[in-house]
């Protein structure tokens, strides 16, 4: 054998001792963790799916469900020292050594964000993991991760893409993603009461509620008004002025469709809406129906495979024409004229999905469905339950 071969033989075989010591210490956390119910982790799903986009051959084993501090531990390691986490991180890996370490070094970086919904999926995480182990460290997390939450609130309720970094579009408020929405929902379940955070101290949950009044009456405040009437939010708003703005080259300063349903879900999760809430949740819905597109679809067809720098694309999407499929709504509209709006990576207005490049086209969503149950089911049970609750629905 030459010496080229028997190097590949030599990596083989410390990768094969690397999965053996694995598979034996996993045997052995899944015995001392089978009494451990598993934490729901559908919060990570959208940091995962990245993760999984840009390591499409990572190799390391992920860790059962059930493995609760295994997996809170991971969570625990990323945390960094101001007390957020870096985004697209898949907190159910097993990782090795090296990784381990490596994430150490990392302690002190400043590369956190809320961007791909991420934070407070770890906050929960890590609530729940001490409600079951009654492990300080997971606690002390809990509350580390909520000041940083604190620390990264402006003056004026907002909250931006990758605090505490202001280049580029990290310093806007940010719709994209769910951060408003999703830091306000977690913000709102501790001041509401929620047992999964009855270990908290009252001075920490009083700061908390009061971030959260400020963050939602903000929130209320950035819903786009368009000759005279309110529409839906912006992907972005600039920290100072206020007014829509640019995220990314193809994010160009719009309505956004997709974000602004869960702004509205956030919206609803209120037990008691103010009349200026229920307004802006009418005045969005009135908008998700007026601007449906019909009569067309987007769908995918079969492409070469081709590897871009974030993920694998397998197949391509195009536009047609069809009379028998529902209403499709677009990822972005314009400010003022409200069509559907497009771009590409260059920052160029486009007339068609054909004219955004292919990596954009299926590494992104230009397109979908996102308002339809809110129509068809939602709505219609919000009001219902405000109505059986003796609220005024208007």
């Amino acid at each position: 054998m030459d010496s080229k071969g028997s190097g590949k033989l030599r990596v083989a075989i410390k990768q094969l001792a690397l999965a053996v010591t694995i598979g034996f210490a996993c045997s052995a956390c899944q015995t001392s963790e089978s009494h451990y119910q598993a934490i729901e982790v559908t919060g990570f799903s959208d940091v995962i799916k990245h993760w999984n986009d840009q390591n499409h051959r990572d190799p390391q084993p992920r860790y059962a469900l059930h493995q609760i501090r295994l997996i809170a531990d991971n969570i625990l390691r990323y945390q960094r020292a101001n007390g957020g986490w870096p985004e697209n991180i898949n907190p159910l890996r097993i990782m090795s050594e090296q990784e381990i370490a490596h994430q150490a070094a990392l302690y002190s970086a400043t590369d956190t964000s809320f961007d791909n919904r991420n934070v407070y999926p770890q906050i929960r995480y890590l609530a729940e993991a001490y409600q079951q182990t009654g492990d300080e460290k997971y606690q002390q997390a809990v509350i580390r991760g909520l000041r940083f939450i604190l620390s990264a609130q402006l003056a004026n309720g907002g909250f931006t893409h990758s605090p505490p970094s202001t280049e580029r579009y990290y310093g806007h408020i940010t719709i994209m993603d769910d951060v408003m929405a999703g830091v306000l929902g977690l913000l709102q379940e501790i001041k509401l009461g929620s047992q999964r955070f009855d270990f908290l101290p009252a001075d920490l949950v009083h700061q908390l509620s009061e971030a959260h009044s400020r963050g939602d009456a903000l929130l209320l405040d950035l819903q786009v008004k368009t000759d005279g009437k309110l529409t839906i939010w912006a992907g972005q708003y600039d920290a100072n002025s206020l007014l829509p703005a640019q995220g990314r080259a193809f994010e160009l300063a719009s309505l956004v469709s997709r974000e602004s349903v869960d702004v509205v879900r956030y919206l609803m999760s209120d037990p008691t809406p103010s009349a200026r809430k229920r307004q802006a949740i009418h005045s969005a819905m009135a908008w998700f129906k007026n601007n449906a597109l019909t009569g067309i679809d987007m769908v995918q067809v079969e492409a070469e495979p081709v590897r871009y720098k974030y993920h694998t694309s397998t197949w391509d999407r195009v536009i047609v024409t069809t009379a028998d499929r529902p209403p499709i709504w677009a990822r972005f509209y314009d400010l003022t004229t409200q069509q559907p709006l497009l771009a590409n990576r260059q920052g160029q207005r486009v007339d068609s999905l054909a004219q955004i490049s292919r990596e954009r086209r299926t590494g992104y969503d230009w397109y979908g469905r996102w308002p339809a149950p809110l129509l068809a089911d939602e709505y219609k049970a919000w009001q219902q339950k405000l109505a059986a609750d003796g609220t005024n629905t208007q």
